[in-house]
């Protein structure tokens, strides 16, 4: 199997670093921020840099989409991981257009309001999974797994 892993630097990398146990044995890629955060945690990873801002920028979601489109379409992942932000929106459209699943993780910080990239991939990810309880009143087909940390 192999495993994209996509998001922010900071906290949403974090997240997704913290799920080691599930990728440490996979086939896997980073796609993050050219930042001193993910470069010192990915330094010994297959890692693609996104354009940054992402948040509502329109200029950067265009130039992340053509970066899916061609990191996609050459690396052919079985499985695209998230936990945002706005940079997964691409790659989980792009990727299911490539017949990948796709699993995006509701942030920790949200408890009963909904992330901007989550309301936009909630429609067509495979498994969406939140970490409150709270959250399946916002997203009804989700999946409660309890805090990553």
């Amino acid at each position: 199997m192999k495993v994209c892993l996509v998001g922010s630097s900071g906290g949403h990398l974090t997240h997704l670093y913290l799920l080691k146990k599930f990728w440490n044995d996979k086939d896997r890629f980073w796609v993050t921020f050219d930042k001193e955060d993910a470069n010192s945690l990915l330094k010994e990873e297959k890692k693609y840099n996104c354009y940054y801002p992402t948040n509502r920028n329109i200029k950067n979601l265009i130039k992340n989409t053509f970066l899916a489109i061609k990191v996609l379409k050459k690396e052919r992942p079985d499985l695209i991981i998230s936990s945002g932000a706005a940079v997964a929106v691409p790659f989980f459209y792009i990727g299911k257009l490539f017949g990948a699943k796709t699993v995006y993780i509701e942030v920790f910080d949200r408890i009963d309001k909904p992330t901007l990239t989550g309301k936009l991939v909630y429609p067509i990810t495979d498994l969406f999974v939140v970490q409150w309880e709270e959250m399946k009143q916002v997203y009804p087909k989700a999946v409660n797994l309890g805090g990553i940390f």
